[in-house]
């Protein structure tokens, strides 16, 4: 690396097959699948492995492997939750293949919690069946991770680069050509490929309440668009309801699975009162729950309403994750009550691709949380987002395989680099303040414009270019998400699955489709036709 008499810096060249960036379940497992076709494939973490969402994943993942279920009743049961927006040739891959893909890992050495009949099964909100399997409780996510993570220790042409941080993406949208790193030092270089995953997880950090870790917030999918890829269904976040809410403590999950259970919610009266709002009571979908609680809390002015677990057995074998943590803060489970309220926890939207994982740019894929595949619709249903990775992990693994993309000539590459901003951390809190208050569980016009008029005012603030700073490039990443988010909330003018208006509280036929947002070009609005089943164009 050298400096250049203008500023701008240029980066010495890496090379790579393929560069994945992101380490959760999405992007390992595409990484270890992809290895077999013997390409040199480099994994970029932000931070530790253990920072990703998929290692804070507790309620567990969803298949129908059971005599009483089925592919189609998993299949009804996610088309119901997602609202009339899922993609349903999407969704029959992911019952289908899904289930595949839960043998696969137990192939791989992933212990799942048996009992004596086999594996054991739990049921969340929103699925007629039985069909959640667990590891160790309530670490799911964490046990997978470590058995993806044992399997790739021995596989010589897979590269992990953890505490790398993805700066940005090399190209245009005629093609992506690798990625500007920047390694722990805080020194930048460039990684050329001939093709790029993003599997960099979601954006809920730039909410003021999220169950999230701190490293989500946003890259892949701001940098995806800066490249020009298409972004859809930012509207739709889905707000867990049950976050611990206790001063001083993080916003950890309580997971779907412990109402599962059989625990149940109470308002500031101590009165049962989802079955006013959905026959389903506590295992009604997400959406509904959190809205309920927000509304019960309005009533009574309170910040936070009850889990009552009392009924739940054996507790501490059960969840030890979520009895160790709320120890921890001074709650003794299940006698003790859990302060709970929602939270900001995974999003919908994101890069859209086609089911192969390819955004439509030559070389670039996306699978996770980042990607928008369409199997959630407007909400997704409980535990398939574990399983949405397992199945688009494989087949992005499929065609990275299957490419011939050549690897790009070598080349410097040129960024005007530009140093951290003192107050990041700042401008982040107030970020996160203006998305929670203006784009939470409830929505109308005026607050969305106030809201983009906020960051606006945020962004005006800040230069343009590449910030040599973990904090500052998120930031800038945390505001291009944002931005997105409240643009496409305040275009559609309804209500639907984790998008809620105050001013359009129902939903509306005429808005049954998707909205996707292009760098340089309109929002343009992708209408769902009553026989179609692609409702997501695809690259």
């Amino acid at each position: 690396m050298r400096a250049l008499g203008d500023g701008s810096l240029r980066c010495a060249d890496e090379y790579a097959d393929i560069v994945v960036i992101g380490a959760g379940l999405a992007g390992l497992y595409a990484a270890l699948l992809a290895a077999e076709s013997g390409k040199k494939i480099i994994v970029l973490a932000k931070g530790s492995l253990e920072d990703s969402n998929t290692n804070h994943a507790q309620g567990g993942i969803a298949a129908s492997i059971c005599a009483e279920d089925s592919p189609d009743l998993h299949f009804q049961d996610t088309l119901s939750a997602g609202a009339g927006l899922c993609h349903a040739k999407a969704v029959r891959q992911l019952v289908v293949e899904g289930r595949r893909e839960i043998w696969r890992l137990i192939d791989l050495g992933v212990p799942f919690d048996k009992e004596q009949s086999g594996l054991a099964l739990t049921r969340e909100g929103a699925h007629s069946r039985r069909r959640i399997l667990h590891a160790q409780g309530d670490a799911t996510g964490r046990v997978i991770l470590e058995t993806l993570k044992e399997k790739i220790a021995v596989v010589p042409n897979i590269i992990l680069l953890a505490n790398t941080f993805a700066l940005e993406l090399l190209g245009d949208s005629r093609g992506c050509t690798g990625v500007l790193c920047m390694d722990a030092r805080g020194n930048p270089f460039c990684i050329r490929a001939a093709d790029v995953v993003i599997a960099s997880g979601g954006a809920c950090q730039i909410y003021a309440n999220t169950t999230n870790p701190p490293g989500a917030t946003g890259d892949g999918i701001a940098m995806a668009w800066r490249l020009g890829a298409r972004i859809a269904d930012m509207e739709f976040v889905q707000f867990h309801p049950t976050a611990l809410m206790l001063e001083g403590a993080p916003r950890f999950l309580i997971s779907e699975a412990v109402r599962g259970e059989g625990a149940i919610l109470l308002n500031s009266r101590g009165e049962r009162f989802l079955f006013k709002y959905h026959a389903q009571g506590e295992l009604a979908p997400r959406d509904v729950v959190s809205r309920a609680m927000l509304r019960e809390m309005q009533e009574t002015q309170a910040r936070h309403l009850w889990l009552d677990a009392r009924t739940v057995s054996d507790f501490e074998r059960r969840f030890p994750t979520i009895y160790s943590q709320c120890k921890r803060f001074g709650l003794n489970l299940p006698g003790d009550l859990i302060p709970v309220a929602p939270a900001a926890h995974y999003f919908i939207g994101g890069v859209v691709v086609d089911q192969r994982g390819w955004t439509g740019i030559p070389g670039l894929y996306a699978c996770g949380e980042a990607s928008c595949t369409g199997v959630h619709g407007a909400n997704r249903l409980a535990s398939n987002s574990l399983l949405e990775a397992l199945v688009f992990g494989r087949r992005v693994a499929l065609a990275l395989a299957r490419s011939g993309r050549q690897k790009p000539r070598p080349a410097g590459a040129r960024f005007q680099f530009l140093q951290g901003i003192a107050n990041a951390q700042e401008y982040k809190a107030r970020l996160r303040a203006i998305t929670w208050r203006w784009a939470g569980l409830n929505r109308d016009k005026a607050g969305l414009e106030k809201g983009l008029a906020e960051l606006e005012a945020l962004e005006q603030d800040l230069a343009r270019g590449v910030y040599l700073c973990r904090a500052s490039m998120e930031l800038a990443n945390m505001l291009t998400v944002a931005r997105l988010l409240l643009q496409a909330a305040l275009l559609r003018e309804e209500s639907r699955g984790g998008h809620f208006r105050t001013d359009f509280p129902a939903p509306n036929h005429a808005h049954r489709g998707h909205w996707l947002l292009t760098r340089n070009s309109p929002p343009r609005f992708v209408k769902i036709s009553e026989e179609e089943d692609d409702v997501l164009p695809q690259a």
